[in-house]
């Protein structure tokens, strides 16, 4: 039983062993009592009353600050400052906000917004904005970039910046909104900003009855198809070359290539690899201001008397060829003097044991020598200068030109290794034989090989009768080989042959074929080879469509099995896109010779998605990395020179409805979209 309470007591605080205290708080809590007691009448009144004031002040007071808190997420001047500049656009529109910090500084952490790639336009939010607190960046891994062709190495090209040093690339994801818009991912880069879901948008006709350009679903593959006039297709093609330009003028001008998300420039080669090929688009488009500014450089600025190794193959078809072209378009002799000073100091790759070229040419030292890791060139380097050497001997009446570069075919004509005309991807340089036989592929490495064949033949005349040999050969063994169907659309691809195992894996460049048999069968070859046009262009416009941002990937692999779902496979290092030219191409050559304008409406979607997911705010086109993701495509921060110079070239004359601007019976284009002349068939 416990002994009554006493009112006698005292507090005490008891410790144990292990140095835990014990407070006796109900004893303590006595004692304020206690204490309260004994205070006066009048004390007790006075604290009473103070507390009793506390209070009404306090009831007073509430209201006030539940409006004061309430009301503060609707004050303008809360919110962060790129959040102000989002309320501010008007509805409907999609904002893209690049740096605030001017030219090549990075945006504030955490207020670098814009909107959701591929995204509908978005309501103002009814609730209250809260500002986004960016959650740390993550690197991303940068993937080489080179045209597919000359390169030994696959994917080995790394961008370097103006001082060497890599240049890295970081991709921030942020929540956009919680509720209706919880998910959404806003996708920014440093320095620059991908202008998200800029479906291209012509300019309104002069009866004002065009049709807007729809947005685009999200969950639709690609853009939906717009109505809307040749005019406004030309001029929308015109608008992106003026934005590429800009680019390229604002920050890369004189050098190789646009580095568009951070502002500056690669140097390949440092012969303005972009600018010279670029020179006859400008002409074709009637830019006639851009296209002065270009020469003007090429006058002052273009000089070849430099300590320098560059690239045979991309020298010739690149800067040879484009100087030719811009020639014969505009009749200006600086072209031609240009391309005489830049053929001779190519000559050197010829002077090999074998005839056959090196790889790479001093054009300074007037050196030549092959890669370092091997003696070795690629059948696509050493087959695809022919057009231009050939063409630049008949200019200049210097036979020493056409002579190498058809020696070189004669070899190759001759050589043993060959399956049913198919070529092996690598001949050496000392032996003159091929190497690494029994792979076969119409890809990177020989593609340009077999377009060469029949341009060669087509640019001579048609009398060159090995020429034309070597590529109805070469179809043929396509065909047997190399053709085959996919299982769940029945679509017709090109693949590769590996020691006779079949490998369903076709590269992009591969999309140069539908056009070339196309142009074939317009100069008098088999009907069954436009058969195949036909059936290889659609499987290339699925190769588009069935992508998420509507852009085919750099290699594609085929489903044989008719139980899966999709054609097209892309495996992760596949996924990226480099603004390629050849679909569009082919396309080009299938609307001229057969005039169904479907193919002109699978362009437009094409420069579309170029418009909305790789055109960056402040001017340029940047390839991206990965072609299944429309929320983060991932910018690689490089513009090929190829795409102004091929890719918005096609487009530009697909859309075009004079059939005479550059006919393809009086030019053959070379492997880089310049335009040269065929030749008059020498008299019987």
């Amino acid at each position: 039983m416990y002994p009554p309470s006493r009112k006698d007591f005292i507090s005490l605080t008891l410790s144990d062993p292990h140095s835990h205290t014990y407070n006796n708080g109900k004893h303590r809590r006595q004692s304020c009592w206690r204490k309260w007691k004994q205070l006066s009448r009048l004390q007790r009144s006075l604290i009473l009353f103070l507390l009793a004031l506390l209070l009404i002040f306090g009831m007073l007071s509430y209201p006030s600050i539940t409006e004061q808190w309430r009301g503060l997420s609707d004050r303008e001047d809360w919110l962060s400052p790129n959040d102000r500049e989002l309320k501010a656009i008007a509805p409907g529109l999609n904002p893209v906000l690049g740096p605030a910090a001017g030219k090549g500084q990075d945006p504030v952490p955490g207020l670098n917004v814009g909107a959701e790639v591929g995204a509908d336009p978005v309501a103002e939010p009814r609730g209250p904005n809260i500002p986004i607190l960016a959650k740390p960046p993550t690197k991303k891994k940068t993937f080489p970039i080179k045209r597919g062709p000359p390169n030994l190495q696959k994917d080995v090209n790394v961008s370097e910046t103006v001082g060497g040093e890599k240049e890295e690339q970081e991709v921030v994801q942020e929540d956009e909104r919680e509720g209706e818009d919880k998910g959404k991912n806003i996708v920014s880069w440093r320095g620059a900003m991908i202008e998200a879901d800029q479906a291209t948008e012509p300019p309104p006709s002069a009866n004002g009855r065009e049709a807007a350009a729809p947005q685009a679903n999200p969950a639709d593959p690609v853009p939906r198809e717009v109505s809307t006039g040749t005019v406004d297709r030309l001029e929308a093609v015109r608008d992106a070359f003026r934005h590429a330009w800009k680019g390229y003028k604002d920050y890369a001008w004189g050098h190789d290539e646009l580095k568009p998300i951070s502002k500056s420039f690669g140097e390949w080669f440092g012969l303005g690899l972009t600018l010279v090929d670029s020179l006859d688009t400008m002409w074709l488009m009637g830019l006639k201001e851009e296209f002065a500014e270009a020469r003007t450089w090429v006058e002052k600025e273009l000089s070849f008397n430099k300590n320098v190794d560059v690239n045979l193959f991309e020298t010739t078809i690149r800067v040879l060829g484009g100087l030719l072209s811009a020639y014969h378009l505009t009749g200006d002799q600086l072209f031609l003097e240009k391309a005489k000073d830049l053929g001779s100091r190519l000559m050197p790759a010829f002077k090999t044991p074998s005839k056959i070229p090196f790889s790479d040419v001093n054009i300074g030292k007037g050196t030549a020598h092959p890669p370092r890791w091997t003696s070795d060139s690629t059948l696509a380097e050493v087959t695809s200068i022919q057009l231009e050497f050939r063409e630049l001997s008949r200019l200049t009446q210097e036979p020493q030109y056409q002579e190498f570069v058809n020696e070189v075919m004669r070899l190759v004509h001759t050589l043993p290794g060959k399956q049913d005309g198919l070529v092996p991807m690598f001949i050496n340089t000392n032996s003159g034989q091929f190497t690494h036989k029994g792979v076969f592929t119409l890809g990177a490495r020989a593609d340009s090989y077999y377009e060469y064949l029949l341009k060669q033949w087509i640019q001579g005349g048609k009398t060159e009768d090995d020429l034309l040999e070597d590529y109805l050969q070469a179809i043929e063994g396509v065909k047997k080989h190399l053709v085959r169907q996919t299982g769940p659309r029945r679509l017709t691809f090109v693949g590769e042959l590996t020691h006779n195992r079949f490998n369903p894996k076709m590269d992009h460049l591969v999309c140069f074929l539908p056009g070339t048999l196309a142009l074939g069968v317009h100069n008098g070859l088999p009907g069954d080879h436009m058969d195949l046009a036909v059936q290889l262009m659609e499987t290339c416009h699925q190769m588009y469509t069935q992508m998420e941002t509507g852009l085919s990937p750099e290699i594609a692999h085929f489903s044989l099995q008719p139980t899966d779902g999709r054609d097209v496979i892309v495996k992760p290092a596949d996924r990226h896109n480099l603004l390629r030219p050849e679909t569009v191409e082919s396309l080009f050559y299938m609307h001229r010779f057969t005039k169904d304008t479907k193919y002109r409406d699978w362009g437009w979607e094409i420069l579309q998605s170029f418009n909305k997911y790789t055109k960056v705010s402040d001017g340029g086109y940047t390839s991206i990395n990965n072609v299944r993701d429309p929320v983060n495509p991932g910018p690689r921060d490089k513009m090929e020179s190829f795409f102004l110079g091929e890719t918005l070239k096609y487009l530009y004359l697909l859309f075009s409805d004079d059939m005479e601007q550059l006919s393809l019976d009086k030019y053959v284009f070379n492997t880089e979209a310049h335009p040269l002349p065929i030749w008059p068939s020498p008299p019987k």
